[in-house]
């Protein structure tokens, strides 16, 4: 295998980390061509130190100027100029590891330029999927995946042919409150939905896997890579998280993926695939757990599934609105605008009141965003 130069978007994020650790543990086979990050400058910079980067992107401007200072040799890029980082010819793979929208740009832009994608970032995918398909048309990028369900997925369709699928299965923990009443779930902080039960994540994603949004977002994540109907997709809540998704066959057969819940699998699959080498990863000891155990999700308490099959059915500006009334109503939720049970209502209010439009450009993905994102803002206010 042929040393990768890898670009890492969102370095200091947890999917960025977690990359990082994978690229530590082989050096010989991944060279850290590029880091782009945010604004976390003492992170930032103790990986530029540890992996010597030759371009570096920070997207907020006062911190690039502080990490230009720190390093005068190296490249630095500041602002929406780090997007253009992801189609720079020196750069092989792209990790996708930006949280939420924006991680639209660099998708697209790798993409475009036929780069390989290690995408972590499902709402790029499930906001601008037209656009994606089209970006990858035009330049011959190919997507694998990195959430640990959508990794899951890919690995099981190799044991058989696409057209003999009957249905895919999502696991989900469930969560941190999978077992709460809603007298419960109304009276959780943030502080709470910020512990995960098994995985080690992001602020946002952590909440959005309490909430059950992030498992919608997969819905719609899986659709896409896997060119599947809402009416095949199923999820099950699967609490240890060893069993990381299925796949049913005609037959009657299921093939399911375990691993112990680390991301690093994941990651380290998409960039050697098809090849497989030791992981730093634990290995997975079935002898350990004394029962791995599946339930349907309860839709009342936790509404985001339906809702994001109704996204998903709707299509047009619908998955847009999901996702970026969701991203505004977190963060109202963490800042204390909202209860943690008001998060599905905001989305909901934002699905049913977006204009609904066909997206056939990044101007008219960026009209509905930002409307998406008036209309959440708009319903704490009315609420």
């Amino acid at each position: 295998m042929m040393k990768k130069q890898i670009a890492v978007f969102g370095s200091t994020g947890s999917i960025g980390k977690q990359t990082l650790s994978v690229c530590q543990a082989h050096r010989d086979l991944f060279a850290t061509k590029a880091l782009v990050f945010g604004s976390n400058v003492e992170l930032g910079a103790a990986q530029i130190r540890e992996f010597d980067p030759e371009i570096i992107g920070v997207f907020d401007i006062e911190s690039a100027g502080t990490i230009a200072e720190m390093f005068p040799e190296k490249t630095v890029l500041a602002g929406s100029d780090v997007w253009s980082i992801a189609a720079f010819d020196s750069i092989d793979s792209v990790v996708n590891g930006v949280s939420g929208f924006d991680g639209v740009f660099p998708l697209i832009n790798a993409l475009r330029a036929g780069k390989e994608v290690a995408l972590a970032n499902k709402e790029s995918v499930v906001c601008a999927g037209g656009l994606v398909h089209k970006a990858q048309e035009e330049g011959g990028g190919v997507i694998l995946p990195v959430d640990s369900e959508q990794s899951a997925i890919f690995q099981c369709l190799a044991a058989g042919r696409k057209a003999d699928v009957s249905s895919i299965i999502l696991t989900a923990s469930g969560g941190a409150f999978r077992d709460f009443s809603m007298d419960e779930l109304a009276n959780v902080t943030p502080e709470m939905a910020m512990k995960h039960p098994t995985w080690s994540m992001g602020k946002k994603i952590t909440i959005d896997s309490a909430t059950l949004f992030n498992k919608g977002l997969e819905i719609m994540e899986a659709a896409f890579l896997f060119n599947m109907d809402a009416d095949h997709i199923k999820v099950l809540i699967h609490p240890q998280s060893v069993v990381h998704s299925m796949v049913e066959f005609e037959d009657s057969s299921v093939i399911a993926q375990l691993s112990v819940p680390d991301m690093r699998l994941a990651i380290q699959y998409a960039l050697t695939f098809p090849e497989r080498i030791e992981s730093p990863a634990a290995r997975l000891k079935l002898s350990e757990y004394a029962g791995l155990t599946f339930r349907g999700p309860d839709t009342k308490r936790f509404p985001a599934l339906d809702m994001a099959y109704e996204a998903l059915r709707a299509g047009l500006s619908m998955p847009v609105a999901y996702n970026s009334g969701n991203e505004v109503a977190v963060k109202r939720f963490t800042e204390g605008d909202i209860k943690f049970t008001e998060i599905p209502d905001c989305v909901c209010y934002t699905m049913n009141n977006i204009e609904k439009i066909q997206i056939n450009s990044m101007d008219e993905l960026l009209y509905c965003d930002a409307q998406a994102r008036r209309l959440a803002s708009e319903y704490v206010v009315k609420r």
